[in-house]
């Protein structure tokens, strides 16, 4: 039976008897499922630091260009994913969008391979990898569907949080598993890796070839125990999301809190790159430090769901807004260091901006299903998350504008203050201060 002939979440006697093996069984597929999602999505930024010194002759810009692409693909195939629960079902949406996540991880095992690989096709792959990025505004509806209002902050916390441990994973793999040949002679030779006119053999390939026997095993998981929940709406009826101000509102909110995350693991390696390993000597490997600022925000969104129930999504999304604001001040003063002594404070800065972005992810999605009805939630969840997934591609392309134009990233830290606050006044006036129209 691919559809669940009733489903009550709210009546507290279904819920106990059947909803809630139900509810759990599905959360627990569609996370797993969701870290390589976020992962696949991700891949790019970890392997772009990478492609330079293996002969690829890309320039700093491009290699922006690389990191920004699959957040601009994500955020564009996330609006479609807005849409496609209502009208197909959790089991069907969930086990597609996990198989196609085998193409374009393929495609850029073979690109790497091939030293004579143009850049337009690795443009071509990192818009692919959005597939990644785009399922999730799929994830979130189905999972408002299968829970209670009351646990909707927890079990959506869980789901994105540990979904968003696929950033941290594949920064953190990435180094481990292209420093060996991990599936011998069937994947490719090695690459010749120069720095410092020290060379070593590197097999870059793995980043994206890892991924295939998951994604094979979960496609098939998801379609034999996945199940849809009888809630169907047409195209024209989901609409009506935006007719209402605080669609708009909550996509401001959440492209401060998840764009900022995303935008800012996209970023972060070349930030480093950029600013500290290329100028001086010994600089700090990219990849040992990246994967510890999505760790962070993963963690404390996991974390903040149930104080998000408790005591209301608003006032975390204030104390959310409020350390975005003040870490994104301080971070311009380590952006033009004059030693490497001054890298521990700008990484420590940056992990305060996931910090603070981790908990306004998981508040802000515990907002949402309280000011809007089921159905209208599932589909404000969506659409916010779409926006915000645009978030790789606004602060790659904008970071290296930036960069271009003036040799520091230090006037887009202060452009994201000015979002920042804000986006603490939409807050605050709408959703936090005494009398606020919509308390939550």
């Amino acid at each position: 039976m691919e559809t669940i002939a009733q489903w009550e979440p709210e009546n507290e006697n279904f819920w106990k008897q059947t909803g809630s093996k139900i509810a759990w069984r599905t959360l627990s597929i569609t996370t797993v499922s969701l870290i390589l999602s976020f992962a696949t999505w991700f891949v790019m930024s970890a392997v772009v630091v990478k492609l330079p010194n293996i002969g690829f002759k890309f320039d700093t810009m491009q290699l922006f260009w690389l990191a920004a692409m699959p957040g601009l693909a994500g955020g564009t195939l996330r609006i479609i994913h807005t849409f496609l629960i209502p009208l197909y079902g959790t089991r069907k949406v969930i086990t597609v969008s996990t198989l196609l996540k085998i193409f374009p991880m393929l495609g850029l095992a073979l690109a790497i391979m091939n030293p004579s690989s143009p850049f337009w096709l690795f443009m071509v792959l990192a818009l692919a990898a959005g597939l990644g990025g785009g399922d999730f505004s799929s994830y979130m509806p189905s999972t408002s569907l299968f829970f209670p209002k009351r646990l909707q902050g927890t079990a959506l916390g869980i789901q994105a949080g540990i979904g968003n441990f696929g950033v941290s994973l594949v920064q953190f793999v990435t180094p481990w598993i292209i420093g060996f040949a991990a599936f011998g002679t069937i994947a490719g030779g090695s690459q010749t890796f120069v720095k410092d006119a020290v060379s070593k053999p590197m097999w870059l390939q793995n980043a994206a070839l890892w991924f295939l026997p998951f994604l094979i095993v979960l496609g098939v998981v998801a379609g034999l125990y996945l199940r849809n929940v009888p809630v169907k709406a047409s195209f024209r009826e989901q609409l009506d999301i935006f007719k209402d101000k605080h669609t708009w509102l909550m996509t401001s909110l959440y492209m401060m809190t998840f764009g900022s995350f995303s935008g800012f693991s996209a970023a972060f390696p070349l930030l480093i790159k950029s600013v500290y390993t290329v100028k001086f000597p010994g600089g700090p490997d990219p990849l040992k430090y990246a994967f510890y600022g999505p760790l962070v925000g993963s963690a404390v969104r996991v974390l903040m769901g149930p104080p998000s129930d408790k005591w209301g999504g608003a006032v975390i999304t204030q104390i959310s807004g409020i350390g975005l604001f003040v870490c994104a001040l301080i971070v311009p003063h380590y952006l033009t260091p004059t030693s490497l002594e001054q890298f521990p404070y700008f990484v420590g800065l940056m992990l305060g901006l996931f910090f603070f972005a981790g908990i306004g992810n998981a508040s802000t999605f515990r907002q949402m299903p309280v000011i809007f009805p089921p159905r209208q939630a599932g589909g404000v969840l969506g659409w916010t998350a779409a926006i915000a997934a645009y978030g790789p591609f606004v602060f790659s392309t904008l970071i290296g504008v930036v960069m271009a134009k003036t040799g520091s990233p230090k006037a887009f830290f202060y452009g994201a203050s000015v979002f920042y606050a804000i986006n603490i006044v939409i807050n605050w006036w709408f959703y936090k201060r005494k009398g606020c129209e919509k308390p939550c």
